[in-house]
């Protein structure tokens, strides 16, 4: 198992956080996700198939924005 947070703008209330939990959750191999609005990050586990790519692109097709950490 692989697990990594994402940094999301955009998630403002619960029915946000709801919208990406679900959507996540239809990927083939994501085991678990914990998206919160309050800290703006998404906490997924997968197993070590998914690349975090996959999962950003899929929040960004939710009209999120993930922000990159250098």
């Amino acid at each position: 198992m692989k697990e990594f947070i994402i940094k999301v703008k955009g998630m403002v209330c619960s029915g946000c956080e709801n919208r990406v939990q679900n959507a996540l959750k239809t990927i083939e191999g994501v085991a678990e996700v914990e998206a919160d609005y309050t800290k703006e990050t998404v906490k997924i586990t997968t197993n070590n198939e998914i690349s975090e790519k996959t999962i950003e692109e899929r929040i960004e097709n939710l009209g999120f924005e993930v922000v990159k950490e250098d």
